[in-house]
């Protein structure tokens, strides 16, 4: 049995989502690694996933994000 229990990370107030439950979680309930956030309203975190979504879709787009081949010999 553990001496000390690990808390989580964060404050009553802040809005995360909670990736492994799928739900919006007000202060620190699952671990950090578990969950988007903090966010600064209820409303933000409940489109977290849309958000994410968005995101990634920006970066996959992004000319700067893709210049890995500048400079090295293609095969």
């Amino acid at each position: 049995m553990p001496l000390f229990k690990k808390r989580t990370v964060g404050k009553p107030g802040e809005w995360y989502y909670c990736l492994e439950h799928k739900k919006v979680e007000e202060g620190p309930e699952c671990p950090a690694k578990d969950r988007f956030g903090p966010y600064a309203s209820r409303a933000e975190a409940e489109h977290a996933m849309e958000t994410a979504r968005e995101r990634n879709l920006q970066w996959e787009n992004d000319p700067a994000w893709h210049d890995a081949s500048k400079g090295r010999d293609e095969d």
